[in-house]
């Protein structure tokens, strides 16, 4: 939905608030001039919504008593967020209704989108791995999100243009695999042409993207979710982290999960498991290594050893505390 047609809903929905709203005051909300404001009006009222003009010292748009806004007048962003934390929420256990509850509110807001709209969020909801509850989303563009996975769903190549993280500019095609909602961002994973192999994306970091002609096959087992997760752990970062830790890896994924470390067994006889981690900076880990509460021996780098006996001198200094201290 173009940029225009959103700020005309905005209109609508400022006026559903009720009250007699200024030009100066719509004009200002909306962030146009007032005589885009009057432009929007008459949008409105070509679309046969009841809105007012007030005259007067007070006066300015309104609608009529008694109107409402027709349901789900919702742009591309909007059907997407509403449709993604029903179904998020639902499969992360964090909706306390029931499953049937969950779905038929999904269902009927799906039967009231346009058609085209409709289609590709039944792509994106069905190709989409959701990991783990995270952190507030970090939303991605819609109409980017939107065509790679009608594309994965399709098994179309997709060409794309990708900005990384240190900045370089590239196009590329891929073969999307899958699409993964992981702490709060969103990845394409997939088979790139550039490197030759299976590379994961950023989808934020997606500026432009078109289908492809063409199909492809999925390898047999592949597990986006899996794949994303590895990727992230993997990233190349400024500190190569080596902890050994007497624990189980059941106990240690629960404050270090797949996409902070890896872990490796050292002996089966033993209760030792080594975990991996690259990180950009330390600071964060002697923490979460307290809160695990194990024997560990840090191998590697020296640099953590220090912040480890730093937190332990900081923990002795609270609980020597008095009160009025």
């Amino acid at each position: 939905m173009t940029r225009p047609i959103a700020r005309v809903l905005a209109l609508l929905e400022i006026l559903q608030s009720g009250g007699t709203r200024t030009v100066a005051e719509l004009a200002g909300r909306l962030d146009v001039d007032e005589r885009t404001v009057r432009r929007y009006v008459a949008h409105l009222l070509d679309l046969d919504i009841p809105v007012r003009s007030v005259r007067g010292r007070h006066g300015g748009y309104r609608l009529s008593p008694g109107y409402r806004m027709p349901p789900l007048m919702l742009t591309d962003e909007e059907s997407l967020a509403v449709l993604l934390g029903l179904v998020a929420g639902r499969r992360a256990g964090l909706i306390s209704t029931s499953v049937a509850a969950a779905e038929s509110a999904v269902a009927k807001i799906r039967r009231v989108l346009p058609e085209a709209l409709g289609r590709r969020l039944d792509a994106l909801l069905e190709i989409a791995d959701f990991t783990a509850p995270a952190r507030s989303a970090l939303t991605a563009e819609a109409e980017v999100l939107l065509t790679v996975a009608e594309a994965a769903r399709d098994r179309r190549p997709v060409g794309l243009a990708y900005i990384a993280g240190h900045g370089g500019a590239s196009e590329r095609v891929v073969h999307p695999y899958g699409i993964v909602a992981h702490s709060g961002r969103w990845y394409l994973t997939g088979f790139d042409s550039t490197s030759g192999q299976v590379r994961t994306f950023r989808v934020d970091r997606i500026t432009t993207v078109e289908t492809r002609v063409g199909t492809f096959d999925v390898p047999v087992g592949f597990d986006p979710a899996q794949q994303v997760l590895t990727a992230i752990a993997e990233t190349p970062y400024q500190h190569e982290v080596s902890v050994r830790i007497r624990s189980t890896p059941e106990q240690i994924r629960s404050v270090f999960p797949p996409s902070v470390a890896t872990l490796e067994e050292i002996d089966p006889g033993t209760s030792w498991v080594r975990a991996r981690i690259r990180a950009q900076r330390l600071e964060w880990i002697p923490p979460l290594l307290a809160a695990l509460d194990r024997p560990f021996v840090v191998e590697q780098p020296d640099a953590l050893r220090d912040l480890v006996r730093a937190l332990a001198s900081r923990l002795v200094g609270h609980a020597d505390a008095r009160q009025g201290d």
